[in-house]
C-alpha cells in the first residue's frame, strides 16, 4: 500500500533480548529439574544475556560520538520548508544494536555541550561494561569453585560491581542537582522503602544465628537496593534512559545479594537458581539504558515522578513479609517488632510531604489561573475589553458586521512541553499582545483561544500568520521553558450566524492540524465537504477488515515487446456498504491516523499470496506487487511475516515483489534498506515506485536493494528544449544497475511506444490493460499462450 508515514509504532524486545531471555529460562527448568548442577544452570542461564550486554555497551563505549542535534526550523517557516530531522548515516534498522553499524560510526564530530555529553556517556558505558562483565564472571566461575570458596568469590564480585555501578550512575549525563526539598523527600522514601526491606529480610531469613556475610549483604543489599529504585522511579519519567540503568543496576546488585545470603547459609545447589532471573534482567537493562542515554537523550522538563510507589510500597512490603512470617513461624521477636514498627515513622513524613506539595502546586495553580483570568477574563474576556465566553463571544460576533474569526489550537511542541497554567497566561498575553485594540480575545476551552477582529480577510490572514510566529517563542515556566505548535482556523464574519461562524472557523482550525500544524486554514464550503468526508471515514473504516470490505483488483503488467502479460499489482479498494468505493488515496491517509495501516498492509500481504497461489495451479508463472508503506516495512516482524505468508500459500519467493514508494523513502532510509535486503534474501524481489529521477533519487538509488524501478509516464515525454526524453536516462541507468525498468500510467500508445524505444522492459496502464478483479484477469489471461517468465 503506497503512502504516508506516520509515528512509528511502539518498539518491540528485540530478537537477540527474548533469545537469550528464552535459553535462560531453559537452563533455570533444567537445573530445577535436576538435568544440570544449580552452579552450571545459573552461570549458563546468565552467560548469554551478560555476553550479550557487554557487546552493547563495548559497542557504546567505543563508537564515535553523534551529530549534533538538528537546528530548530523558525515557526514561521512554512511545513515544505522545515527541513526533517535526519536520522544518522550508517544506522541499519532492527531491533538489536549487536546487528547494526552504530549510528554513531558515520557522524561527524559536535562540539560544546553536546560532545561533552557523548564522551560522558561513552565514558559511563565503558564503566557498565565492567560492571556487567564482573557479575557475569561472578556466577561464571562458581561452577568451577569448590564449594567452600564460592563465598569469598560471591562477596567480592558484589565488592567490585556495587562501586563501578555507583561510580557509572553517579555519571550518567542530563543529572540535575536537587533541591533540599527534593533531597529530603528522596531521603524519606530511600529510608522508608529501605527498612522496610530490611524488616522483609530480617523475618525471612532461617531461624537461628546469621552469618555476618548474610547480614552484611542482606542490610547493605536492602539499602542499595531503595535507593536504586527511588532513583529509577524518580527518573523514569524525566530521564528514560537513566532509570533503566538504575533498574538494571538494582536488578543486578539484588541478585548478587542473594547469592552471597544463599552461599552463607550453604543453601542447597537448587536454591541458587533464584539469582538466575535479576542477573540476566540487570544486564540486558543496564545496556538498554546506556544505549538508550548514549542517543543523546535530553531531560524532560517539568515532570514529577509518581507519588503512590513510596507511600505504598513499603507498607505493601512490611505487611507481606509480616503475613509470611506469622504464616510460617507465628511470633515476632522484639527486635523484629521494633524494625517493623519503624517502617511508619517515614511513610508519615511522605504523606506530610506529599500534603505539603500538593497544597503549595495549588497555590501556584490559584495563583497561574488568577493571573489567566486578569489577562483574559473569567468568561474569556480581555482585560481592558468590555465583559465577554463563550457566549459573550457570540454576543460580540453578533454585533459584528464584518471582521474575521481565529480559532487558536495549541500543541505541545514535544513530549516535554507542557500546557498548564502558566503557559496558558503566557499565551493569553502574547494573543492580547498581537490582536488590535478593538479585537476581541476569547478562551474557548483549555487549549483553545479565539480572536474577533473587524479587519477585512487579508489583514486577518496577517494576524494569525503573526500570532504564529509570537506562539511559537519558548514559554518561560517555574522549572524551565516550553514550546508549544499552534493551528489557526479563520471564517469571516460577514453574512452568517454567530455559532455558524464559530463552526466554521473551528472545521478550518482542524484542517489546519491535519496538514501539519503551524499554518493557518481559511474556511470554505468545500472544506466542510472534505472534513465531513473524512469524519465518515474516520467513523466507518475500523471493522472494515473483520466485516470483509476489503477487496483488491489487479492491473496487469506486460512485456512491451511482445505484449504478453508477466505479472500484476495488487490495488487495495474499500467497498463500503456506507460510503461506495473508496480507493487508496483517499483510504490510507484515515488508515494511518487511525493506525490501522498495519492490519490493512497484513490482510492484503495475505490476499495476495492466495491469489498468487490460485493462478500459480494455472501454470502461469506471473509475479504479484504489493505496495507497502516504510512505516509497515520498520515493523520487526514484517519480514517473517512475509515469509509465513509465502509459506502458507506455497509461493515462491521470486514470484512476490513487494514496492515502496520512493518519495517516502527518505525519511526512513536505513530502515527500508535493511527491510528490503532482508526480503531479497528471502528471495522476494524488491521494487522501488514512483521514481522521480531527481537529484537527491539518483544519490539514494544505489543504496537501495532493489530489482525494479517503476516510473511515470511523464518521463517519457521529449524533455525541455528537445532534449531526449528523461526516460532514456532512466532505462540507462537501470540497466547499468542491474535493474528492470517497469512504466507505469501509461495511457496512449505513443506514451507505450515511447517507453519501448527507450528500451523499457515493462509497462503497465490503461494503454495495455485496466485494473480488474481476480476473475476478469484470469478470463483475460486466457487470451495468452501460457509461457512462463
Amino acid at each position: 500500500m503506497p503512502v504516508n508515514q506516520p509515528a512509528g509504532p511502539r518498539r518491540r524486545p528485540p530478537l537477540p533480548d527474548l533469545a537469550v531471555s528464552l535459553a535462560g529460562a531453559l537452563f533455570v527448568l533444567a537445573g530445577a529439574a535436576g538435568l544440570v548442577p544449580g552452579p552450571a544452570a545459573v552461570a549458563l542461564a546468565v552467560a548469554g544475556g551478560c555476553a550479550l550486554a557487554c557487546v552493547r555497551l563495548a559497542w557504546l563505549a567505543g563508537a564515535p560520538p553523534a551529530p549534533p542535534d538538528p537546528p530548530t526550523p523558525p515557526a514561521a517557516m512554512p511545513p515544505a520548508a522545515t527541513p526533517p530531522a535526519a536520522r544518522p548515516a550508517g544506522q541499519r534498522s532492527g531491533g538489536d544494536p549487536t546487528d547494526q553499524v552504530p549510528a554513531e560510526a558515520a557522524a561527524v564530530r559536535p562540539t560544546g555541550r553536546r560532545a561533552r555529553r557523548v564522551a560522558l556517556s561513552r565514558r559511563v558505558a565503558g564503566i557498565l561494561d565492567v560492571a556487567v562483565l564482573a557479575a557475569g564472571l561472578t556466577v561464571a566461575v562458581l561452577p568451577l569453585s569448590e564449594p567452600a570458596h564460592r563465598l569469598p568469590v560471591a562477596l567480592a564480585g558484589l565488592a567490585v560491581t556495587a562501586p563501578l555501578y555507583a561510580v557509572a550512575l553517579l555519571r550518567l549525563p542530563g543529572r540535575s542537582r536537587l533541591s533540599t526539598r527534593e533531597r529530603l523527600r528522596r531521603g524519606v522514601d530511600v529510608a522508608g522503602l529501605g527498612v522496610s526491606l530490611v524488616f522483609a529480610g530480617w523475618v525471612l531469613l532461617p531461624p537461628g544465628p546469621v552469618p555476618p556475610a548474610a547480614r552484611a549483604a542482606s542490610v547493605g543489599g536492602a539499602v542499595a537496593l531503595a535507593a536504586l529504585l527511588v532513583a529509577a522511579l524518580a527518573e523514569r519519567r524525566r530521564r528514560p534512559g537513566a532509570a533503566r540503568c538504575h533498574a538494571g543496576a538494582a536488578a543486578t546488585l539484588g541478585g548478587l545479594a542473594l547469592l552471597v545470603v544463599l552461599l552463607a547459609y550453604a543453601a542447597p545447589d537448587r536454591a541458587l537458581l533464584a539469582v538466575a532471573p535479576p542477573l540476566l534482567a540487570g544486564a540486558l537493562v543496564t545496556a538498554a539504558g546506556a544505549r538508550r542515554t548514549a542517543a543523546g537523550e535530553r531531560p524532560r522538563a517539568g515532570v514529577t515522578p509518581a507519588a503512590w510507589p513510596g507511600l505504598t510500597a513499603p507498607a505493601g512490603i512490611a505487611a507481606l513479609a509480616a503475613g509470611h512470617h506469622l504464616w510460617t513461624v507465628g511470633e515476632f521477636t522484639a527486635p523484629a517488632i521494633a524494625l517493623g514498627l519503624s517502617v511508619i515513622p517515614p511513610m508519615v513524613v511522605r504523606e506530610v510531604l506529599a500534603a505539603a506539595d500538593q497544597r503549595r502546586r495549588a497555590e501556584r495553580l490559584a495563583a497561574s489561573e488568577a493571573r489567566l483570568r486578569h489577562l483574559v477574563g473569567d468568561d474569556g474576556q480581555p482585560a481592558g475589553a468590555a465583559p465577554v465566553d463563550r457566549a459573550g463571544l457570540v454576543r460580540a460576533l453578533d454585533r459584528r458586521a464584518g471582521g474575521a474569526l481565529l480559532v487558536v489550537d495549541l500543541h505541545g511542541a514535544d513530549e516535554t512541553a507542557v500546557l498548564d497554567a502558566p503557559v496558558l497566561a503566557e499565551v493569553a498575553r502574547r494573543l492580547r499582545a498581537g490582536a488590535g485594540p478593538h479585537d476581541v480575545v476569547a478562551r474557548l476551552t483549555d487549549t483553545e483561544f479565539a480572536v474577533l477582529t473587524d479587519v477585512g480577510p487579508v489583514l486577518a490572514y496577517a494576524l494569525g500568520t503573526r500570532l504564529l510566529v509570537a506562539l511559537a517563542e519558548p514559554c518561560p515556566r517555574p522549572d524551565g521553558t516550553s514550546r508549544i505548535r499552534a493551528s489557526v482556523g479563520l471564517a469571516e464574519t460577514t453574512g452568517g450566524e454567530p455559532e455558524d461562524v464559530l463552526r466554521q472557523a473551528d472545521l478550518a482550525r482542524r484542517r489546519a492540524v491535519q496538514l501539519g500544524r503551524d499554518r493557518v486554514e481559511w474556511y470554505d464550503a468545500y472544506l466542510e465537504e472534505q472534513l465531513v468526508r473524512r469524519l465518515d471515514l474516520e467513523r466507518e473504516l475500523p471493522g472494515a477488515v473483520a466485516r470483509g470490505e476489503l477487496d483488491l483488483v489487479y492491473q496487469p503488467v506486460l512485456a512491451l515487446a511482445d505484449r504478453l502479460p508477466v505479472g500484476t499489482e495488487a490495488l487495495l479498494r474499500w467497498r463500503s456498504p456506507a460510503l461506495g468505493t473508496v480507493l487508496p488515496d483517499e483510504l490510507l491517509p484515515v488508515a494511518a491516523d487511525l493506525d490501522l495501516l498495519g492490519e490493512l498492509g497484513r490482510w492484503v500481504l495475505d490476499r495476495a499470496c492466495r491469489q498468487l497461489a490460485d493462478w500459480s495451479e494455472g501454470g502461469r508463472a506471473l509475479w504479484m506487487a504489493v505496495n507497502v508503506t516504510p512505516r509497515e516495512l520498520a515493523a520487526p516482524d514484517f519480514v517473517a511475516r512475509t515469509a509465513t505468508a509465502l509459506a502458507a500459500y506455497d509461493v515462491p519467493p521470486e514470484r512476490l515483489v513487494v514496492e515502496v514508494a520512493e518519495p517516502a523513502v527518505a525519511a526512513e532510509l536505513s530502515t527500508v534498506v535493511a527491510r528490503l535486503a532482508g526480503l531479497r534474501s528471502l528471495g522476494v524481489r524488491t521494487a522501488l515506485d514512483d521514481f522521480r529521477a531527481e537529484h537527491a533519487s539518483l544519490a539514494q538509488l544505489r543504496r537501495l536493494p532493489i530489482d525494479l524501478l517503476k516510473v511515470g509516464p511523464h518521463l517519457v515525454g521529449p524533455g525541455a528544449d528537445g532534449q531526449r526524453p528523461l526516460i532514456d536516462v532512466v532505462a540507462n541507468l537501470g540497466d547499468r544497475l542491474g535493474l528492470e525498468v517497469v512504466v507505469e500510467g501509461l495511457e496512449s500508445d505513443a506514451q507505450v511506444a515511447g517507453a519501448r524505444r527507450a528500451g523499457c522492459h515493462y509497462g503497465q496502464g490503461f494503454a495495455l490493460a485496466r485494473p480488474a478483479p481476480a476473475e476478469r484477469v484470469e478470463a483475460w489471461f486466457e487470451e495468452f499462450p501460457s509461457t512462463p517468465r
